[in-house]
């Protein structure tokens, strides 16, 4: 068993950590560092820190997984890996490539493992684009398009919409995006972007369009808070046909639902959604396949415990957070920057 703690009681740690870490076997979890007066009586056999600098120094965990505010990934990421733990921190990872980089090499130095969550590699509508461009059904890609847009037109008070580093929907929701490009197409030769506060009132980015620039394609990644129609997921366009998909994963509306992410219906969506696949001889409903965030998880315990390849690996989240840095010089600039 690997004695887990986790850093933060906010909506990732119960939403997206806490149910997949109780259900994981090899996983013990043994302790959770927040202020939140629910957490004792939700988890009262755990130990509980009032911080996370306190539960590095003081828990037993052997891996300790972060969902605190971005700007503290960093240095708490830091603390863990020169107290002998292993890593698993939240998106965004950190918030320069600079602050990533030393990480991984500290990480390699000290023989530790460090993991960044990218959940959405296993949204089942992800899962059914790689199936769909290994098939090679579409032909050679030419085109790609990815949405994850809301309709809030309103500014909430929370850290995420508040002005400081890390915050704005670039950190928030630019992150599973530019990760699932990456992980279908690698990195961009060059990327223009439109990063910008568009909400009354906003205080930090709130809507963006990257274009990143490939020899062979185009890949669009777009976020806006003014979609109040079902919204464009996924396009992919070759030259043997193209696949449009509306509609999001399933599986976070049902773990905030409170669903324990079990049974051989989870992280099915209903087939009112399924994609559309067009060629010239006509079109077809093409079903999604299943989703399933538990699949990180397991990806992460057999890189721990047999030495197999990390979910994510170094030089895809270095990318990641690369990107996004280059988003924000495009908009300073105006221009189109290089990778």
């Amino acid at each position: 068993m690997i004695k887990t703690a986790v850093i933060g009681y906010g909506l990732s740690a119960k939403t997206f950590h806490l149910p997949f870490i109780v259900q994981q076997p090899e996983l013990e979890l043994v302790a959770i560092s927040s202020r939140q007066p629910e957490l004792k009586s939700d988890y009262p056999q755990l130990q509980h820190y009032q911080n996370g600098e306190e539960l590095i120094r003081v828990s037993d965990a052997e891996l300790i997984v972060i969902t605190s505010p971005n700007d503290s990934h960093y240095p708490l990421a830091k603390q863990a890996l020169l107290a002998g733990k292993h890593l698993l921190v939240e998106k965004p990872f950190v918030l320069t490539e600079t602050q990533g980089r030393e990480l991984f090499e500290l990480a390699e130095k000290l023989q530790r493992q460090l993991f960044v969550y990218h959940n959405r590699r296993f949204d089942g509508d992800f899962l059914t684009l790689q199936q769909l461009l290994e098939s090679e059904e579409l032909g050679v890609i030419r085109y790609f398009e990815s949405h994850f847009d809301r309709f809030r037109p309103v500014p909430r008070p929370r850290w995420r919409e508040q002005q400081g580093a890390g915050t704005g929907i670039l950190y928030d929701l630019g992150p599973h995006l530019i990760d699932q490009a990456i992980a279908l197409f690698g990195a961009p030769e060059a990327l223009t972007a439109r990063c910008r506060a568009l909400r009354q009132g906003s205080e930090a980015v709130d809507y963006f369009h990257l274009l990143l620039h490939y020899t062979d394609k185009e890949v669009v990644l777009h976020s806006s808070p003014f979609c109040a129609v079902p919204t464009t997921r996924f396009i992919l366009q070759g030259d043997l046909g193209s696949y449009h998909k509306t509609g999001l994963d399933p599986q976070e509306d049902a773990l905030r639902a409170g669903q324990k992410p079990q049974g051989v219906s989870w992280g099915l969506e209903s087939e009112a959604l399924y994609g559309v696949l067009a060629k010239a001889d006509g079109q077809r409903i093409y079903p999604t396949l299943a989703g399933n965030y538990q699949l990180f998880y397991q990806q992460l315990v057999a890189a721990l415990q047999q030495g197999k390849a990390s979910p994510v690996s170094a030089k895809q989240a270095l990318q990641g957070i690369r990107l996004i840095e280059l988003a924000q010089q495009s908009q300073q600039l105006g221009r189109t920057v290089a990778f």
